[in-house]
């Protein structure tokens, strides 16, 4: 299976600008810029987009997690935190902070704790990500 995105940019870094669009069409064309990627300018930026492909990817993970287990999710709501610093080797993506929270009917806390781990392990875009440090805060309401 392949997916593709597509990106277009014109000009130098600082005054240049960029769209970025993917395969679906869910992302068409958005604006980013050195702006929205390192100020607060209007658009998206690739931070963004990787935090959204992991929120995302570690979500469905934890839901097939739990259902593996016969504990199906009533929902599931997760937001992650790119952090990107400077280092010696440049502009790195050095953390993934991933928040969860999850209304499973008739799960015990350990367990959840359990499978919100092997999802964080698991899911391929922590698998891809592994050279950042990534964290969880797993809680089941």
């Amino acid at each position: 299976m392949d997916r593709s995105a597509h990106a277009l940019w014109q000009g130098s870094l600082k005054e240049g600008k960029g769209i970025i669009s993917t395969q679906s069409g869910a992302l068409k064309e958005a604006q980013y810029s050195f702006g929205t990627r390192f100020e607060n300018g209007v658009g998206t930026n690739p931070e963004e987009l990787i935090a959204a492909a992991h929120a995302g990817c570690f979500t469905m993970a934890l839901s097939g997690q739990l259902t593996s287990a016969d504990l199906i999710p009533e929902s599931i709501e997760t937001t992650a935190v790119v952090t990107m610093e400077k280092t010696d080797d440049g502009p790195t993506i050095t953390r993934i902070h991933l928040t969860t929270k999850a209304r499973v009917p008739h799960a015990e806390k350990e367990k959840f704790d359990e499978l919100a781990k092997k999802a964080k392990e698991t899911c391929p875009i922590s698998r891809l990500l592994k050279a950042a440090e990534i964290t969880l805060d797993a809680q089941l309401v």
